[in-house]
């Protein structure tokens, strides 16, 4: 995410605590943190999908993603 939506972000949470915001700057506020929250998954996932665990045995396996518990939160 560019410095400058990240600045945009900031920039409107502080006016919010201030001031409030309208409803114009509370739907930017709400695009921009879904679009900064999304790219933070996707980063995460990329990480972990690169994760390699190293057991005491010296054998190495890729980070196994867990099964779904249907009690994620999204």
């Amino acid at each position: 995410m560019e410095k400058e939506k990240i600045a945009r972000i900031n920039a409107l949470a502080k006016k919010a605590k201030a001031e409030g915001l309208t409803d114009a700057e509370k739907a930017e506020q709400k695009q921009l943190r879904d679009e900064y929250i999304a790219e933070y998954r996707a980063n995460l996932k990329a990480q972990l999908d690169k994760t390699i665990i190293v057991e005491p045995d010296g054998t190495k396996h890729p980070l196994k993603r867990k099964p779904y518990n249907g009690l994620r939160r999204h």
